[in-house]
């Protein structure tokens, strides 16, 4: 699931095409010259220099996902968690409404749903616990409930009513 998120980003699909392509260059370029010999050490240098501090900053402190928005657990069950998490990139926010049952890496994810200003939707107002066992996602054209399952923890389809 880890790798799945990983890859699910265009900056390290970017990074990854980017260290590809140096090291095809550097695998098919000649080196019978001195200068050119020092002129590839210093552009990987200064790749290494430039990118490594990028890619340590994106995995550790980003993480790819975007910034979380709001995180609450169920009252009465600290096990499920519901999480918004601001995704987009760029000025208009895209948010990812997601369901976690259980603690830990053993933690399921089970995605709500993506909403943003281009959906037809509406703006994004908020994602709540209406109730024990409902989430409610409130937009500016819609409302969407999902119902909790009380034993395996699965969200039910959403319910959509027009506000």
């Amino acid at each position: 699931m880890v790798v799945e998120r990983w890859l699910n980003h265009p900056v390290l699909l970017v990074g990854a095409a980017v260290v590809l392509v140096v090291v095809s260059v550097v695998v098919e370029f000649e080196f019978r010259t001195k200068w050119s010999q020092i002129g590839c050490a210093v552009v990987l240098v200064g790749l290494g220099f430039v990118g490594v501090p990028i890619a340590f900053g994106a995995v550790v402190f980003g993480g790819g996902d975007g910034p979380v928005v709001a995180r609450t657990a169920e009252p009465g069950y600290p096990e499920r968690v519901l999480t918004v998490t601001d995704t987009g990139f760029s000025i208009d926010p895209v948010y990812r409404v997601e369901l976690l049952t259980g603690v830990g890496r053993s933690a399921r994810h089970w995605d709500l749903g993506v909403w943003g200003k281009g959906d037809g939707r509406g703006y994004f107002k908020g994602a709540e616990w209406s109730e024990e066992g409902r989430i409610t996602v409130t937009t500016e054209k819609e409302i969407a409930v999902f119902t909790v399952d009380p034993g395996s923890g699965r969200p039910s389809g959403p319910r959509v009513t027009p506000r």
